[in-house]
């Protein structure tokens, strides 16, 4: 791809946000990843847990912005929201030079990238034509979160990617295996996969005795090609997805545009 831009993270003014809200694990472990990168970090995130929320924008009723720490805010709304109003309100002196997104509790793999509100909070950033990364840590059963995973090696990981440099309405999805620190394999530049299988759906009654049914995860992964996110994070390598914001399908624009001639 040509036009590529690297970025110097040397002076960098970096946005820290996420979907799982302000107070999660995640993003303190990133703010500090951030801070060995650059001295000018701030977190805009989400005042509570958003996951899930996609792209969503708040537009039927204010926003309220909460400053909590020298150069870290709240915002009570959404992922799109808190990228909104960092790059409006709180930076509008000096717009980020790069927008961190993370690090979500559980992996953002294959259509998951269509739900979350991690790599949705990037993709605003990129429609604003900044810089940004999208960043989860996978887990496989009810052990703790391996944080020091993405402490070993989400720096690097991200000095990389922006030495390489960033395309327009491009942005990357990165993601990192549930394994020890000692036991990635690497890096793996790889496709957004697809599962075969469907959403589990858990079915109960509330204390009130009203049934309801609940949206659950995957069960599991399938079409574990080679290539895809998918069968990297299950291989224990860190996964890295470049996303376009441009969902044309132009095969089949020009199947319909010759329909309509």
């Amino acid at each position: 791809m040509t036009g590529l831009k690297p970025l110097d993270l040397a002076g960098a003014r970096i946005l820290i946000t996420n979907d799982d809200g302000v107070h999660a694990p995640g993003i303190r472990v990133l703010e500090e990843i951030a801070r060995t990168l650059s001295d000018d970090v701030w977190t805009v995130a989400p005042e509570t847990e958003q996951s899930a929320t996609s792209h969503s924008l708040t537009v039927r009723r204010p926003l309220r912005l909460r400053q909590l720490e020298p150069r870290r805010h709240s915002v009570d709304g959404t992922p799109t929201d808190s990228v909104v109003v960092a790059t409006a309100k709180v930076l509008a002196d000096r717009k980020p030079d790069l927008v961190l997104s993370g690090i979500n509790l559980g992996s953002n793999l294959a259509e998951d990238v269509t739900y979350s509100g991690t790599v949705a909070a990037a993709m605003e950033a990129a429609l604003l034509g900044l810089p940004s990364i999208a960043l989860s840590l996978n887990r496989r059963g009810d052990h703790d979160f391996r944080w020091q995973t993405p402490r070993a090696h989400a720096a690097r990981v991200i000095r990389q990617i922006c030495a390489v440099g960033f395309g327009q309405d491009t942005l990357v999805n990165v993601n990192f295996p549930d394994v020890e620190p000692d036991q990635v394999r690497g890096v793996r530049v790889v496709r957004q996969g697809r599962r075969d299988v469907q959403t589990e759906i858990v079915e109960g009654k509330d204390p009130g005795g009203r049934p309801y049914v609940w949206i659950g995860d995957y069960m599991r992964d399938e079409a574990l090609s080679d290539d895809t996110d998918l069968a990297a994070i299950a291989e224990g390598y860190v996964s890295v997805t470049p996303l376009h914001l441009d969902l044309t399908a132009r095969d089949l624009m020009a199947s319909l545009s010759g329909a309509f001639d």
